[in-house]
């Protein structure tokens, strides 16, 4: 695997998503190499350096990739990802050595095609997209056939993100510290859904406690005085940021709200900790969790502040028991990692079809 980041979380969701594939790969037998690129804003704030599961390789630019021509030629499958740095001449070389399967796994599904269709995009091109043998895509739905029909691509699959249950898990001992929290990247395209969710709801109810974690916010955000701000948190972090608080709120990138059918990881690992979710509404959302009872849904300021006013605390419970099951049966790397050995059956067997 060629990804973004294994080694470090910050300011990115790809590091979470690679850990629990390539742990769930392993547990079931398979060797993986990933390797990942050495960058300097990766390297000062590396959260796991040497992960636990697979091997972990880093290498300095594309004249060390040389070292790796053999393992990339046995492979039985290859996997480039979205935001490889210089990952068209990546793609390129990895499309050009390989003789078992070739995938993309695009983690930024809405910002790629976007960036496609300007033609502008660093990672990844039309051209690449048709030598894959098939498309992982971070989004599903609709952007499945799009993918296919407009761009080419022989076989796109949705292989969403997913939360480790060993980390995240209730904690029955925790304090509730916040009514509300949010933990994401600064992103403006997001920020408005977390001033009308969560930065106006603290003005509305001040004697309420509010929380944003999360890196690269502005400084000229003025923040309610109840909101409390955290810079980055380490992944070992997150699970007592998350049983702190009585409900957690959830929101989607634009892009991503437009196609639909693209779960954040923060979704999942919240409802992995037994805490219940406030979101923003998407396409798709009603396919991963129930609305009403596996998950709350609030389209404006109001709709929050009466989540956080009147849920009767039974009904709040039980919504956070529910999202839970609904992550450990069908959200974890365990099952990611079952469901990309179905796509490599199903790619090997479209080879195996005469053309």
């Amino acid at each position: 695997m060629f990804g973004l980041t294994i080694t470090s979380s910050w300011g990115n969701g790809h590091a979470t998503t690679y850990r629990g594939l390539v742990r769930g790969l392993v547990d079931r037998g398979h060797d993986v190499l990933f390797l990942e690129r050495d960058k300097p804003w990766y390297a000062e704030n590396r959260d796991l350096p040497c992960p636990p599961y697979g091997t972990t390789v880093l290498y300095d630019g594309l004249d060390g990739l040389a070292s790796w021509t053999d393992a990339v030629a046995r492979a039985d499958l290859v996997v480039v990802g979205s935001y490889v740095p210089e990952g068209v001449a990546v793609a390129e070389w990895v499309q050009r050595t390989a003789r078992g399967l070739v995938a993309f796994y695009d983690i930024d599904t809405p910002v790629t095609l976007a960036a496609l269709q300007r033609g502008r995009c660093d990672y990844l091109t039309r051209g690449l997209v048709r030598g894959f043998d098939f498309y992982l895509s971070f989004t599903g739905g609709p952007t499945l056939r799009e993918l296919e029909q407009a761009y080419g691509a022989r076989m796109a699959r949705a292989l969403y993100c997913s939360a480790d249950p060993e980390l995240y898990r209730p904690d029955p001992a925790a304090m509730l510290r916040y009514d509300l929290g949010y933990l994401g990247t600064y992103s403006p395209d997001r920020q408005p859904t977390v001033d009308a969710l969560l930065c106006r709801v603290a003005l509305t109810l001040p004697s309420r406690r509010f929380v944003v974690a999360g890196p690269q916010y502005p400084a000229e955000i003025d923040w309610p005085a109840a909101v409390e701000r955290i810079e980055h948190l380490a992944p070992d972090l997150h699970r007592g940021f998350y049983c702190a608080q009585r409900f957690t709120l959830n929101v989607t990138r634009a892009d991503m709200v437009r196609r639909g059918w693209s779960p954040s990881v923060r979704l999942f690992e919240a409802a992995a900790c037994g805490v219940p979710i406030v979101s923003d509404w998407w396409p798709g959302l009603d396919s991963l969790f129930k609305p009403g009872v596996e998950i709350l849904v609030a389209r404006n300021t109001s709709e929050m502040v009466s989540i956080l006013e009147t849920t009767p605390e039974a009904q709040r419970r039980a919504i956070a028991e529910a999202a839970r099951a609904r992550v450990l049966a069908a959200h974890t790397g365990a099952h990611r990692a079952a469901e990309l050995e179905g796509y490599v059956a199903e790619a090997l067997a479209r080879r195996a079809i005469p053309a």
